[in-house]
C-alpha cells in the first residue's frame, strides 16, 4: 500500500501540463462559456423545462470534462468558463439592458449551476495512485 513515501507516485512533484492537455483545458473553458450563454437563453424561455435542460447541459459538460481528462481539472475548467460567462451576463449595461430577469428561475440557474460545478468537481474522476492488481484496503 502506498503511504506517500519517497518512492510513491503521491510524493512526485507537480509538472506543468502538456501542450495537448493545456489545449484541451482551454477548449473546455470556451465550451463552458458557450454552455453558460446557451443556458442563460434557454432557462427563461421554457420554464421549468428550460431551466432543467440548462442545468443538465452544464452538469453533463462538467462531469464529461472530468472523465474525458481523467482528473478534476476537467470539471473545473468548464465550470470556470461557465461561471465567468454567466456572471458577465448578469451585469447591467449603461443602456439598462441585461439578460437575466429578477425571477426565481434566474437565481436557481445561477446557484444551481455553481452547486453542480462543485459537485461534479468533487465526484468526478480524480487522480488515483498507480496501483497494481491488488484490491485496495487489503
Amino acid at each position: 500500500m502506498s503511504d506517500g513515501g519517497p518512492g510513491s507516485s503521491l510524493a512526485q512533484p507537480l509538472r506543468p501540463p502538456s501542450a495537448g492537455r493545456a489545449a484541451a483545458l482551454a477548449g473546455l473553458v470556451v465550451l463552458g462559456a458557450a454552455v453558460g450563454l446557451a443556458g442563460a437563453l434557454v432557462q427563461a424561455a421554457w420554464f421549468p423545462g428550460g431551466l432543467l435542460l440548462a442545468l443538465a447541459g452544464a452538469a453533463g459538460l462538467f462531469l464529461g470534462g472530468s472523465y474525458a481528462l481523467g482528473s478534476r481539472s476537467g470539471a473545473v475548467a468548464p465550470a470556470a468558463g461557465w461561471i465567468v460567462a454567466v456572471v458577465l451576463l448578469t451585469t447591467t449595461r449603461p443602456e439598462g439592458d441585461f439578460l437575466f430577469g429578477a425571477g426565481g428561475g434566474s437565481y436557481l440557474f445561477l446557484l444551481g449551476g455553481m452547486a453542480l460545478a462543485v459537485i461534479c468537481a468533487t465526484v468526478g474522476a480524480g487522480r488515483r495512485p498507480g496501483a497494481g492488481s491488488a484490491r485496495l484496503g487489503k
